[in-house]
């Protein structure tokens, strides 16, 4: 497989649709993914962009917190991986790469819906890595439901605090670690500003998360912490047959993007690393799009 320095044709790097019908329990699994996701196991290829940084990413177990952890320690950094309990198969998998990157990983399951656990999370980072300079909230819940008569409080409460709460959690606790030079990477979507009927929690928490970012990113500034997000469009990930999307929409998924095809988590691995990176000091506030062209404002 070629890295991700050689030039492609796009249209045609990754599958495109048609894909089997396919469907999972919990939170899913990238094994059982059929064709398997590409998180750069094979083709990242690192040039020291992030040595010696100290970073958190979360829903690193698979997708593209996976695809984020191993760059990251590709470019050089540790990493602290949070996954929820019952991933642990992925996340070793992601740990076993970081290693083999020569990098430190350090494995922290828990649930990103309680906020003592997301405080130890930062805590985690603080001893084992000797301090945070880079917090990559990446982890989401997503579940489609035809009408919001079946989206239960429950499931809008669960939705929230994965997605919003637990980016604020993480945020106000890091801030207090945090030096000059620092980076928080926030993830949003296509669906903030094309939400589609079936996600309407899920698209409304994502809209919360570009505002979140932009404010916060004026607050932190003068501190010298850049706040940025990064908006995904449709990815080959597990948060989808695992009832983010309904089984038959994964025959067609992605592609309704104008290069015809989802993106993988690979391909996002590179504006998380450009966001952490000195390279983008000058950038705060942003919201970078990976959309396979969908158009955002």
């Amino acid at each position: 497989m070629s890295d991700q320095h050689t030039m492609q044709d796009p249209t045609s790097q990754y599958p495109r649709p048609p894909f089997k019908v396919q469907e999972q329990d919990g939170s899913g699994l990238a094994e059982d993914m059929d064709p398997q996701p590409d998180h750069g196991e094979d083709s990242y290829v690192g040039s020291g962009r992030l040595t010696g940084r100290k970073a958190i990413v979360t829903g690193a177990d698979s997708g593209i917190g996976r695809a984020v952890a191993i760059a990251y320690a590709r470019e050089g950094a540790d990493v602290v991986l949070s996954f929820l309990p019952g991933e642990e198969e992925d996340a070793a998998e992601t740990v076993a790469l970081i290693e083999k990157a020569g990098r430190k990983a350090v494995s922290a399951p828990g649930d990103l819906k309680d906020e003592a656990y997301c405080q130890q999370l930062i805590t985690t980072a603080v001893e084992q890595l000797g301090g945070l300079d880079v917090l990559v909230n990446v982890a989401g819940q997503q579940q489609n439901q035809d009408s919001i008569s079946d989206i239960t409080t429950e499931q809008f409460d669960s939705v929230y605090k994965t997605n919003v709460y637990a980016m604020f959690w993480l945020c106000k606790a890091a801030v207090e670690h945090m030096p000059p030079g620092s980076s928080i990477i926030n993830t949003t979507s296509i669906q903030a500003y094309e939400p589609s009927p079936n996600l309407v929690d899920y698209a409304s928490t994502k809209a919360a998360i570009n505002n979140f970012t932009k404010g916060l990113g004026q607050q932190l500034a003068p501190k010298g912490i850049r706040v940025n997000a990064v908006a995904p469009g449709p990815v080959w990930t597990p948060l989808q047959p695992a009832g983010g999307q309904p089984p038959e929409a994964l025959e067609t998924f992605g592609g309704a993007t104008p290069l015809g095809r989802p993106g993988q988590p690979a391909e996002l691995a590179g504006p998380y690393v450009f966001l952490a990176s000195q390279e983008a000091s000058y950038v705060v506030g942003e919201t970078l799009a990976v959309t396979g062209g969908m158009p955002t404002p």
